[in-house]
């Protein structure tokens, strides 16, 4: 599944220095991105490559959960799995076309909130949480990708009301673009 995302840091690489912010942001230095820690504010990648769908979802714990730290009390620990939940299941998050005929065939989920380990620095030092990042990247094949025309991010801003706008980056048959959506502006053309 990584093969298509592996390239696509160096294809958005221009569009991500375009739009760089000055903003009081916080560096994903957990993962290595260029994208910045910001509170209502997702990142979405769309990578459509013949009859694979791709789709990587980075968003800040806060916007998805409602808080970032170690869920240690029995209410946050339900959270957390309530929203993992919600995660394992894209297309109820994202809609697509029912003529493209996907269906998901690879899902991974990472964050320090969805272990009960505390997350570990390159350093070896425990790292507290005050910024943490929640990601999903999900496979999805479809069987007639001619049929997808857009992407709506409809459901994905109702399960989280606290994100305010997705900066998605798309690569399809007709080339990349980066698109910004938000609740009022939530479906994205693939052409």
């Amino acid at each position: 599944m990584r093969r298509l995302f592996l390239a696509l840091p160096f294809a958005l690489l221009p569009l991500a220095i375009a739009h760089a912010h000055e903003d009081h942001d916080h560096a994903d230095h957990a993962h290595g991105s260029l994208a910045a820690h910001e509170h209502g504010v997702a990142r979405l990648n769309v990578v459509l490559d013949g009859q694979t769908l791709e789709l990587e979802l980075g968003s800040p714990a806060m916007n998805l959960v409602g808080f970032e730290h170690a869920a240690t009390s029995a209410a946050d620990k339900a959270k957390v799995a309530a929203v993992r939940a919600q995660l394992e299941k894209p297309l109820a998050l994202f809609t697509l076309a029912k003529a493209a005929n996907c269906s998901e065939s690879d899902q991974e989920l990472e964050s320090p909130l969805f272990s009960d380990k505390p997350a570990v620095n390159e350093d070896g030092d425990k790292h507290d949480h005050d910024h943490s990042e929640i990601h999903a990247r999900y496979q999805l094949d479809c069987e007639k990708p001619e049929q997808l025309k857009a992407l709506d991010l409809s459901p994905l801003f109702k399960a989280f009301p606290t994100t305010q706008k997705i900066q998605l980056q798309l690569i399809g048959p007709n080339g990349q673009r980066g698109v910004e959506a938000t609740p009022a502006k939530a479906s994205i053309t693939f052409r």
